[in-house]
């Protein structure tokens, strides 16, 4: 005995493209106790050190990357220094 057709699925809302943005990440309470202020800004000041060294350490090993050029801040200044040694009549 026939009991009927299959029943079809609904189809969802199209999904995203992950291209269109980047995902909000969790998000992060700020400390309040002056204990735990201190504590975070002297986290954040040493991570920064141990990247900075291990940059600096990475361009020495290697040598002909641009980390060693400097990057934004001299393309900016090469920019305005050509823009100001062309002249007109």
């Amino acid at each position: 005995m026939v009991q009927g057709s299959l029943k079809k699925k609904a189809t969802s809302a199209p999904k995203r493209p992950a291209a269109l943005g980047l995902k909000k990440g969790p998000r992060q309470i700020a400390p309040k106790k002056q204990s735990l202020i201190k504590q975070k800004k002297l986290t954040k000041k040493l991570t920064a050190g141990l990247v900075a060294k291990t940059e600096r350490n990475l361009a020495q090993r290697v040598g002909h990357l641009e980390l060693l050029a400097g990057g934004k801040r001299d393309k900016k200044s090469e920019k305005t220094n050509n823009n100001n040694t062309k002249g007109g009549k």
